[in-house]
C-alpha cells in the first residue's frame, strides 16, 4: 500500500467540496494512511463529522476545547504524529488565515503550530479565487513553503464556470502519493511510450495486440511522483492520465515514430515501453472488406519504423532505455536486442504472462550483466525500475552504449 504508515491530519474548511472530501479520505485509508480528521464549524454544515469517522475510522476534532486529548491540547498534539496536514477543501477564508498567522480555531491553531508539512487544496467561486487578496495570499502561503494542490477549472456549484474549483479526489490523492515520493528525477524531462499500436486494415479492422499499457503508464506516474517532466505517447487504451503528466494519444506506429521524433529533442530520458506493431499493410483499404464468396484478402506487409533505434542512432540522444515483450529464451532475446539498438538498458519480460496483468517480473539488461527483479505490482515495480533508471542515467541524458 502506497501510503502504508504515514499519518496524515485531514483539515476539511466551509464549502461544498467538502463532499468529494468522503471520498479522498476513503482512497488514502485504502492505501493504508492513518487519517486524521480535523474540522471547522463551518466544514459540519456541508458534512457531518459522523461521516467522516465513520470514514476514517477515528474521532472527528472540531473544536480547540475538545477536552478528549489528556493535556487539553489538541491543536499541539494532533499534528506531532503526523507526517503532513492537508487541508481540503481549503477556503478563501482559510487561506487568508495561512498567509497572516491567524488562529481562531482548532484547524487554523493546529496549523501554526505544525511542525510537519501543509498541503492545501483550494475550492471557491472563481472571482473568490481570482480577487487580488486571494491572489496575494496564496503567492504568500507558497512562498512560506506550503504546497498548494489546483485548483481545476470548470463548472462550479454556484452555476458559473471558471478556475476555482477543487481537483476531484482522485487528483488530490494522486498529488498526496507524489509528495512521499523522493524526487530523484528532479529537473529531468522524461518521454515515455505506453500501449500497442493500432495499424488499420481497413475503416474498422486493423492488426494489434494485447498490451494494456499498463506498465508504461505505471512508469509515467512514478517517474512525475520522482520530479520528471514526463511526456507520455500513448498508444489506443482507455486508461487515466497519471497526475502532472502530460499524454498525447496516437493510434500507428508511424504516429508514435513522429511524435517521439519531434518530442525527444527535449528529453532527457527516453523509456520505450509500448509494444508497437513491426508491420502495417501497404495500403489500408478505404472500405470496409467485404467476403466475397471463397476468395481470401490479401495484404502485403511493409515494416514500420523501429523507433528506439532511430532515437538512439541520433546524434545527442537521451539515456534510452528499451522493453522486450518475448514469448521464450528472454535471455537470449533481450540482449540480442539491447546490443542490436545500442542502448544502455533493456527491459525485458515474458509478454503471455503480463500482458492486461497488474502485475510484472522482469530482467535488466545491460553491458555489464543481467538483473532479475522479482515479480510485483506494477505500480510498485515501476517505482523500482524509475529508482534503477536514475541510478544510472547521466544528468542531462547521454547514450552510454
Amino acid at each position: 500500500m502506497e501510503l502504508a504508515g504515514k499519518h496524515l491530519v485531514l483539515g476539511l474548511t466551509g464549502g461544498i467540496a467538502c463532499y468529494k472530501i468522503a471520498e479522498l479520505t476513503r482512497l488514502l485509508v485504502k492505501a493504508g494512511a492513518t487519517v486524521q480528521i480535523v474540522m471547522t464549524e463551518a466544514a459540519t454544515q456541508f458534512i457531518t463529522p459522523v461521516t467522516m469517522q465513520a470514514l476514517s475510522g477515528r474521532p472527528v476534532y472540531v473544536s480547540q476545547w475538545d477536552a478528549r486529548m489528556p493535556n487539553n491540547m489538541p491543536h499541539i498534539d494532533l499534528s506531532r504524529e503526523a507526517h503532513a496536514i492537508v487541508i481540503a477543501p481549503a477556503s478563501t477564508d482559510f487561506i487568508a488565515k495561512l498567509a497572516h498567522g491567524m488562529c481562531d480555531d482548532l484547524l487554523s491553531t493546529l496549523c501554526v503550530a505544525r511542525d510537519c508539512p501543509l498541503l492545501v487544496v483550494p475550492a471557491m467561486n472563481r472571482q473568490m479565487w481570482q480577487n487580488p487578496a486571494t491572489q496575494r495570499n496564496v503567492a504568500q502561503i507558497r512562498a512560506d513553503g506550503v504546497d498548494v494542490l489546483g485548483p481545476d477549472s470548470g463548472s462550479q456549484a454556484c452555476g458559473e464556470v471558471g478556475d476555482g474549483r477543487m481537483i476531484e479526489p482522485e487528483a488530490a490523492f494522486e498529488a498526496i502519493c507524489a509528495f512521499f515520493q523522493p524526487k530523484i528525477l528532479h529537473g529531468q524531462r522524461v518521454l515515455i511510450t505506453a500501449g500497442p499500436t493500432f495499424e488499420p486494415l481497413d475503416p474498422v479492422r486493423g492488426l494489434t495486440n494485447r498490451s494494456s499499457g499498463k506498465m508504461g503508464f505505471a512508469l509515467a506516474r512514478a517517474a512525475a511522483q520522482a520530479g520528471a517532466d514526463v511526456h507520455l505517447v500513448a498508444g489506443p487504451v482507455s486508461l487515466p492520465t497519471p497526475w502532472g503528466v502530460y499524454r498525447e494519444d496516437v493510434q500507428t506506429a508511424q504516429q508514435m515514430h513522429d511524435a517521439i521524433m519531434q518530442a525527444t529533442p527535449d528529453a532527457d530520458i527516453f523509456i520505450a515501453v509500448a509494444a508497437v506493431a513491426d508491420w502495417r499493410v501497404d495500403h489500408a483499404s478505404e472500405h470496409k472488406i467485404k467476403k466475397s464468396g471463397d476468395a481470401l484478402p490479401t495484404f502485403n506487409f511493409v515494416e514500420n519504423p523501429d523507433i528506439l533505434a532511430a532515437v538512439a542512432r541520433l546524434p545527442n540522444p537521451p539515456y534510452c532505455v528499451g522493453f522486450a515483450a518475448e514469448s521464450g529464451d528472454l535471455e537470449v532475446h533481450g540482449e540480442e536486442k539491447r546490443k542490436r539498438k545500442n542502448v544502455p538498458l533493456l527491459i525485458g519480460n515474458l509478454g503471455p504472462l503480463t500482458f492486461g496483468r497488474d502485475d510484472n517480473e522482469v530482467v535488466l539488461f545491460e553491458a555489464s550483466g543481467t538483473t532479475l527483479l522479482p515479480r510485483a505490482d506494477k505500480q510498485s515495480l515501476a517505482r523500482t525500475l524509475i529508482a534503477e533508471i536514475a541510478k544510472r542515467a547521466p544528468s542531462g541524458g547521454s547514450l552510454l552504449s
